[in-house]
């Protein structure tokens, strides 16, 4: 027994197009640039059916306050900045989302400000440097520090937290 083949969906007018940005924005936080490739594509697998118009529907969205791209970027980064990754890492994520680069640069600062306690939380939760059970080999250390620097953090700052000895305070960083 099979099943008959779906009809394809029709093709997507203005109105419709509202209605798919709208149940978008209700169900994820997003940025004018994700909202906008999101109905491009939808565009792209549907076609359409009379002229659309993307970016001023992304637009009218943003000026309805459905879309926000600095407080995506500003909750983005705390978010990111409490699993412990790196400023680097952080900027590259807003770009990805579409975040523009005024909205970036509004949550450049605190990235600068709180780089030591985000790599911080990184080494505590790979229990690498002081936060590690035991000390380890030149070669892992090596290698630990290259982990903090995928994740966004700078080379020196990840050589001064993991060249603390495991069970050594902490707050010594800080005080550097």
């Amino acid at each position: 027994m099979s099943r008959a083949p779906r009809r394809p969906l029709p093709p997507l007018d203005q109105p419709a197009l509202e209605r798919a940005a709208l149940r978008y924005v209700e169900r994820y936080a997003t940025t004018r640039g994700k909202l906008a490739a999101y109905l491009t594509r939808k565009l792209r697998e549907r076609g359409s059916e009379g002229p659309v118009d993307i970016e001023g529907l992304a637009d009218r969205m943003a000026e309805l306050r459905y879309v926000d791209d600095r407080a995506f970027a500003e909750m983005r980064a705390a978010s990111m900045t409490r699993r412990g990754l790196g400023a680097r890492r952080i900027r590259d994520a807003l770009r990805h989302a579409g975040v523009g680069e005024e909205d970036a640069e509004a949550v450049a600062d605190t990235l600068d400000d709180g780089a030591e306690a985000a790599a911080l939380a990184f080494a505590r939760r790979k229990r690498i440097g002081p936060f590690a059970l035991e000390p380890v080999e030149r070669e892992r250390r090596e290698k630990q520090i290259a982990a903090m620097v995928r994740a966004g953090h700078a080379p020196s700052l990840a050589r001064r937290i993991l060249s603390l000895d495991p069970g050594e305070p902490d707050d010594l960083i800080l005080a550097e």
